[in-house]
């Protein structure tokens, strides 16, 4: 008999809610020859495994219960990898429910709900980017540019039914197509085992398992380390904010509601139909902790997104009034959510502190990339969806009209300091008959592209690290679908290939010019140059890097071509044009500065000196001091 693979140390933490690597300890473990099995079910009357090695037979397999812990456990000599197995739990009322092993790392492939037996076994060849990530990858004062992507409808294969790809098909690919584009990040969409499909992974049953619709846990760590073999960052989406209603999944799992509140005004989520996790029980923090421990530990993913952090945040999240439940103080906050994400930031900073966690939060809640010390939620950066919302609702107006709304576009810099920020434009903004960014653009084609390429210069040179949806990249037209691809075919044609060119060069400036990421997050690193030109809609800031050598990013959101626009600059000599979103390569007409400007009086904007600068239609420049 082999011995346990949970200590009574083990036992204990798991029931303090303090045991953030429980993946070590429960779930199905190779050893001796055999699998040791435990699971956390407490109030069932009896536990035994089942599956193809013993014929499915409730009575050949039981699991016995450890002390008063909740935890049943058991060893199932000369049983190998691959085998399919589920827990079947009796409640005290004499239910009966089969489920899949929470802990499980491997599970078998949607519709089919059980786990697998399985080892993660994997020689990684990532270790230079390991030992050098923290500082030169996913350090706040680096660039940060993350291309989002859902594996699945990333690129499909027509000639074999329209599949997707597997991990291991995957893995090249991406990688060249990050490294060609300039990206630093890929941002998954959720990978985690999940049974519906058109949830895109955000309703979780597997928090340990990658999803077997691409391949196995090691096809997936070949992608992970591919991807960092070229330089690439990992950054997954987590989910601890609800969970499916499944019946192999976590609702219910020994009969009562053991994951989730039985209130359903805590406990399910109106929205998406979904439960609520009980981020007050103890083992379940413990659980999802450790999830968010495990992808960083045995995957060396680079950073965790955790969606739906408002839905977390307040207790009356689209809810009624009378369909939710106050807190102690009477308050809307979900004060238990709130230690939950407070304590996941501080377990993952102090035993991972060379990775990033990212929050998606659409409110004002204060604080949250703030340090827990002081407050904080303790998360690395958040999502600024304002900046998303205002950006967008502005550029999808015609021109003609934005000289009545320069306000949204300037009203950023009043709170853009206030959190560590990435400006995303997600994939939320390209679904649900929302159409493509560049279906958003006004004009007629020429204006769309032109409208788009603008977009992606203010977006690269506002402060904030940057995140841009696959797609985005090729101009496609079509909205996405989880059940399509990119538009592939549009690759380097013409006007689209414009754009792809574009973002490449926008990656690259991000890259080397410091000016454009090493304040990011600093105040003394912007300055408005022009603010309040909003009858000819246009707007110039100076970004500064730390040594303070400034670089100037003018735009013209207007197509009326500006000549002799004076714009002031802090420092003499010629200013070299570093970027024309007009240039022919790009796609535009060609109109320019024949490669930069001279620095003349009289001055302008609070400055001796100024550029007289040519504004081409609908086009950003950004132009730098040459050295002495």
């Amino acid at each position: 008999m082999a011995r346990p693979l949970l200590t009574d140390d083990d036992i204990y933490l798991f029931n303090e809610g303090s045991h953030f690597q429980l993946y070590d300890h429960l779930g199905a473990h190779p050893r001796d020859g055999g699998y040791h099995f435990a699971v956390w079910a407490p109030s069932a009357k009896t536990v035994s495994l089942v599956g193809d090695f013993n014929g499915w037979n409730p009575e050949a397999t039981p699991l016995e219960p450890r002390g008063s812990s909740g935890i049943w456990a058991c060893f199932v000599p000369d049983l190998g990898r691959g085998e399919i197995y589920k827990y079947r739990i009796v409640s005290q009322s004499g239910e009966v429910l089969e489920k899949a092993d929470p802990y499980g790392v491997h599970h078998e492939t949607p519709p089919k709900t059980g786990s697998i037996t399985w080892d993660l076994d994997y020689g990684w060849g990532d270790d230079e980017w390991m030992a050098s990530r923290g500082e030169r990858h996913n350090h706040r004062d680096r660039p940060i540019s993350i291309y989002e992507v859902h594996l699945g409808s990333w690129r499909r294969v027509p000639e074999d039914g329209g599949r997707s790809l597997s991990y291991r098909e995957l893995a090249e690919p991406l990688a060249k197509h990050c490294v060609d584009h300039g990206f630093t990040h890929v941002e998954l969409l959720p990978i985690m085992e999940h049974p519906f499909e058109g949830s895109w992974g955000y309703q979780v049953t597997g928090f340990f398992a990658p999803t077997s619709r691409l391949g196995t846990p090691q096809e997936f760590m070949h992608l992970v380390d591919v991807l960092h073999q070229h330089g690439v960052g990992v950054i997954l989406d987590y989910v601890p904010a609800h969970f499916p209603t499944d019946a192999h999944g976590l609702g219910r799992f020994d009969g009562t509601h053991l994951y989730e509140h039985a209130d359903p005004r805590k406990g399910f989520h109106p929205d998406w139909t979904t439960y609520i996790f009980n981020y007050g029980r103890h083992e379940v923090r413990s659980f999802l902790i450790s999830s968010a421990s495990f992808w960083l530990d045995r995957y060396h993913v680079d950073g965790l997104r955790v969606d739906g952090v408002a839905s977390m945040l307040y207790l009356d999240y689209s809810r009624e009034h009378g369909e939710w439940i106050p807190n102690e103080h009477g308050g809307r906050e979900n004060l238990e959510a709130v230690h939950f994400l407070r304590r996941l930031n501080e377990h993952v900073y102090g035993r991972f502190p060379d990775v990033q966690t990212y929050a998606e939060e659409s409110t004002a809640w204060p604080g949250v990339s703030k340090p827990t010390s002081v407050g904080g939620l303790g998360f690395g950066f958040k999502w600024d969806m304002g900046w998303m919302h205002d950006t967008l609702g502005y550029m999808e107006r015609d021109s003609i009209h934005r000289r009545h709304h320069h306000d949204e576009m300037t009203f950023r810099a009043v709170y853009a300091w206030t959190e560590s920020y990435v400006l995303p434009l997600s994939h939320d903004e390209v679904v649900h008959g929302k159409g493509s960014l560049l279906g958003k653009m006004p004009g007629d084609d020429w204006q769309r592209f032109a409208n788009l390429r603008l977009l992606y210069a203010y977006q690269w040179a506002t402060p904030g690290k940057k995140l841009l949806f696959m797609g985005g990249e090729l101009a496609q037209w079509g909205e996405w679908s989880h059940e399509g691809s990119c538009d592939w075919h549009l690759q380097g044609e013409g006007l689209h290939g414009g754009v792809a060119r574009l973002v490449g060069t926008l990656n690259h400036l991000y890259r080397t010019e410091k000016a454009l990421h090493e304040r990011d997050l600093d105040p003394e690193g912007f300055e408005w140059a022009v603010i309040d030109d909003h009858e000819n809609s246009v707007l110039a800031f100076l970004r500064k890097a730390a040594d303070g050598s400034p670089l100037l990013a003018v735009f013209n959101f207007t197509p009326v071509p500006r000549s002799d626009y004076r714009v002031g600059v802090p420092v003499g000599g010629r200013w070299a044009e570093l970027l024309n979103t007009d240039a022919e390569t790009y796609g535009g007409s060609g109109m320019g500065n024949l490669g930069g400007v001279e620095a003349s009086a009289p001055g302008s904007h609070g400055h001796e000196q100024a550029l007289a600068l040519t504004l081409p239609p609908l086009a950003a420049v950004f132009l730098r001091p040459e050295p002495a």
